[in-house]
């Protein structure tokens, strides 16, 4: 299921959550202009768990810089749709601090979460999709009727329908989960790398916590967005 946007109103402007799409945008055309020195790059700014605990590496700065660095077009287009999709509608509940604090913090959770799980792996984590899973946990809870419209592949099947957000972020979450658990049992699955569902894991059990910690306010708008 790919969600393609939700139906859910706002009032506030989503400073921070466009900001944070166009700060990884402007992350991923860096990493371009690096043509073939990006991939010692990585090596040497990225969060790579072996290592983070080493005197000699970067530490916490690998671990914020990696959450704005992306494999690839695809990677980068997967996770600014789901940012944009349902990071506004957190900004507004929590406010603009309040926001970019629960992103942030979110994403280091994230970050730790698959270098908890994976401590032997010299692979560099990059991709904001740890932080962007605790927008989706966040999301769950505080609009779980929200309609989704969602994008439906079924072989040669394609539709379009409305979901609750409920469905669509608890179906994610639970694929999440079953790889996540699944890969604990694969060593190889492990050390190739790919998808590091830990982090997804880790990010949206914060996204969770930390909004009900954080609460706010909800803004009122009888006017949906577009």
């Amino acid at each position: 299921m790919i969600p393609l946007r939700d139906i859910n109103p706002r009032r506030t402007t989503p400073i921070v959550n466009t900001a944070l799409i166009v700060i990884n945008v402007l992350f991923f055309l860096w990493e371009l202009s690096l043509g073939p020195d990006l991939q010692a790059a990585l090596m040497q700014y990225a969060f790579i768990p072996a290592r983070f605990a080493s005197a000699h590496a970067p530490g916490m700065q690998s671990v914020l810089l990696s959450m704005f660095l992306h494999g690839g077009w695809l990677h980068l287009g997967g996770n600014m749709l789901y940012l944009w999709i349902f990071g506004d509608n957190i900004e507004d509940r929590l406010g603009h601090v309040l926001y970019l604090f629960f992103y942030l913090a979110c994403g280091v959770i994230a970050t730790l979460t698959h270098g908890l799980m994976n401590p032997q792996s010299h692979l560099p984590s990059i991709g904001a999709s740890g932080a962007i899973a605790g927008v989706l946990g966040a999301y769950l809870v505080l609009f779980p009727s929200a309609r989704v419209m969602t994008f439906i592949p079924i072989g040669v099947y394609l539709a379009m329908r409305e979901l609750p957000a409920l469905l669509v972020l608890g179906f994610w979450f639970v694929m999440q989960l079953f790889v996540g658990v699944a890969s604990l049992h694969n060593v190889s699955a492990q050390e190739m790398g790919g998808v590091a569902y830990f982090a997804h894991i880790g990010g949206f059990v914060a996204g969770i916590v930390l909004v009900l910690v954080l609460g706010g306010r909800r803004a009122e708008s009888s006017h949906p967005k577009f």
